[in-house]
């Protein structure tokens, strides 16, 4: 039997030999006259000399800059580190740098469309329109532009066109609710929206007009609505009146790229805006720089991820999840990135392994989820498909099992690198991940990413080894948020991250990490919901649930289960008279859907006479996951500190009763 810690792979001495880790522990002992014998010495040095070693990653990639920098690191408080003052780039000159004619650019499939490949001309033509339509428009550096747009190529011909320009990115998928969608962009004060009519999901068309056209009308900053045909191209039924239509912006001759400028803006101008949910209030809209994502990207594409110029990197993800932007930055590194739009079950359990033997991918990333499936279904993918191309796997967005792991080797190839990562929206990053040239444990993520100086503190804000505790990281990195959008003296990044132990950035995980450097993350120690790598704020869903005049509280939780598994259930309590019967059962799992997506629905709903409160007024979320997940309810919760300390006694109960989680 396999248990946590055993070992499954080992790298041969080629992969070793050809791995970039070794490539560049060869530079710098040439370069720099530096010499590290293994992986933990290079990732000491990297967070002791956290100025040197992210020098070096500028040098050793030849980011480059139209402007000088001053200094690698002017200013090392945390928050508020101050990277390469001085110097000016863009995050889309440094992706399409790689543009040359006969070379495929992107690799895009659907549900609706065979798999197919944009050129990398092709590419840099549609990109260089655009953002020459969108300035014409009056777009200027500092606007902001949003999208409701699926994993395809018009998102990433979005972002870069937008980036090329100086203008800030932010994306949805167009599953998402109009309430969902007006809680992100409504207080970005965006210019322009790109927007698709529809999207289709397990073989089902979905219309997304009337909920399109309920958001733009409550969006008054809103100059320039962009339509994107999804069903049909030759549709020229309009959102709304003064529409533009996306193949008319490009009825233009090509610009050439001598005759294109980039908007050249400092290292932490604004890329884009991601969104992490909290547990109290609107989601986070959190801003990364250009400089900042240029530079941790191009490191873990290439120290984690292991790619090389021409492979192609396939995820399942939508354009709502920090991996797709990620899966865009692909192209710094010259490596293709497979898009997929659609189920990952449709038409059959084993789509996602057809897109793999089609595309060529060398790298595959999902989810323990997935995994869950697959195992569910009785898929062996060896037994089907060619997968000789296929060189790893990547496991993020929840705790990785050791079975989840074996799964791999078992119905996969026995020679694969099947490496587990922990990071988050926050820095649009792993920080901790695989490192090719060292072993593969069964359920172990291997080690820290270099320049990450991650640890596990206990509440005293001591360094633990072989015990859980909270996820922390000591100095700064470049990929950290430049701001909150409208977060005024950074009140809420401060609240977020360096409330508990100031200095320090706490992440809001649970952590433990061994002696050989390996570390187990093992869910969040906040109540912030992660669905299949989706992090979703407790917030979006009580906003809903409180429209629903039948229902008078609610507290949700997630649940991380073995194997990958999740259960999230939902509490509520009822207003007088009010039953929980089937017809409510819908309509909160309509509502839920409709005006926020299919990953806000719970697996099951229970009536309870007491929502638990603290005594400022706090639903004790935390506290009942915790109890939920087997722990001592002395331990979980303080019930001094309860405002109504009987309304645990369900919980408590619930547990007890019910620890398996297996209901439908």
């Amino acid at each position: 039997m396999l248990n946590e810690g055993d070992l499954l792979w080992t790298p041969s001495a080629a992969r070793v030999e050809h791995s970039h880790v070794t490539a560049f522990l060869r530079w710098l002992e040439s370069e720099k006259n530096l010499r590290f014998d293994s992986y933990s010495a290079l990732w000491q040095w990297s967070v002791d000399d956290i100025g040197a070693f992210w020098g070096s990653v500028w040098e050793y990639f030849k980011v480059g800059s139209s402007n000088p920098f001053s200094a690698v690191l002017g200013r090392s408080t945390m928050p508020g580190a101050q990277w390469f003052p001085g110097a000016r780039m863009n995050y889309a000159e440094r992706a399409l740098a790689h543009e040359r004619p006969g070379a495929i650019a992107l690799t895009y499939v659907s549900e609706r469309a065979p798999l197919a490949h944009m050129s990398w001309t092709d590419l840099g033509a549609r990109v260089r329109v655009l953002a020459t339509q969108l300035r014409k428009l009056g777009v200027q550096p500092g606007d902001r532009v949003v999208a409701v747009l699926p994993n395809t190529p018009e998102a990433v011909i979005g972002l870069l066109a937008t980036s090329s320009i100086g203008a800030i990115w932010s994306c949805c998928g167009p599953d998402y609710g109009p309430a969902g969608l007006l809680d992100r962009f409504g207080p970005l004060t965006p210019k322009v929206i790109l927007c698709v009519d529809g999207y289709c999901y397990g073989g089902k068309s979905y219309d997304r007009k009337p909920q399109l056209r309920q958001l733009v009308a409550q969006i008054p900053s809103l100059q320039h609505i962009i339509q994107v045909p999804y069903f049909d191209a030759a549709d020229r039924t309009p959102l709304t009146a003064g529409v533009i239509f996306w193949n008319d912006l490009f009825d233009h001759a090509p610009i050439p790229p001598a005759e294109f400028r980039y908007e050249q803006v400092p290292f932490d101008h604004p890329l884009w805006i991601l969104f992490s949910s909290g547990t109290t209030g609107l989601p986070k809209a959190i801003v990364h720089g250009h400089g900042g994502i240029v530079l941790e990207h191009l490191k873990h594409l290439h120290f984690n991820f292991e790619l090389h110029a021409g492979q192609r990197m396939f995820f399942y993800v939508t354009t709502g999840w920090m991996v797709w932007n990620f899966l865009v930055s692909s192209l710094l590194s010259n490596v293709v990135p497979v898009l997929y739009d659609g189920n990952p079950v449709y038409p059959n359990p084993d789509a996602l392994w057809r897109i793999i033997q089609d595309s060529g991918a060398t790298l595959f990333g999902t989810s323990p989820s997935y995994v869950a499936q697959q195992q569910s279904a009785g898929t062996s993918p060896k037994q089907s498909f060619d997968l000789s191309r296929l060189e790893s796997v990547t496991l993020a967005g929840s705790p990785v099992t050791a079975q989840c792991m074996q799964w791999f080797y078992e119905n996969v190839k026995r020679d694969l690198w099947v490496a587990s990562g922990s990071g988050g929206t926050d820095c649009c990053t792993g920080f901790v991940g695989g490192v090719s040239i060292l072993p593969v444990y069964a359920g172990e993520i291997q080690a820290r990413a270099l320049g990450c100086a991650a640890y596990a503190f206990d509440d005293g804000g001591h360094v633990i080894v072989d015990q859980v505790g909270e996820f922390v990281i000591t100095k700064p990195m470049p990929s950290m948020p430049v701001k909150f959008w409208n977060d005024p003296g950074d009140k809420r990044y401060l609240e977020a991250y360096f409330e508990q132990f100031p200095g320090i950035w706490r992440h809001g995980d649970f952590v433990l990490f061994n002696e050989r450097g390996g570390a187990y993350v093992l869910g969040r120690s906040d109540a912030t919901l992660n669905r299949h790598g989706i992090r979703i704020g407790t917030a979006e869903v009580y906003r809903t649930l409180d429209r629903i005049e039948e229902i008078a509280d609610s507290l949700i939780v997630n649940l991380d289960l073995p194997g990958g598994r999740f259960f999230m259930p939902l509490f509520v309590r009822l207003r007088a008279e009010k039953v929980l019967d089937e017809r409510l059962l819908e309509s909160i799992r309509i509502r839920l859907r409709t005006e926020n997506s299919p990953r806000h629905v719970p697996d099951k709903i229970y009536a309870v006479e007491a929502i638990p409160y603290t005594l400022t007024g706090k639903k004790l979320e935390v506290p009942v996951r915790r109890i939920l997940m087997g722990k001592d309810p002395e331990k979980a919760a303080n019930r001094s500190a309860v405002a109504n300390p009987d309304a645990l006694d369900f919980f408590i109960a619930f547990a007890r009763e019910q620890r398996d989680y297996s209901m439908s």
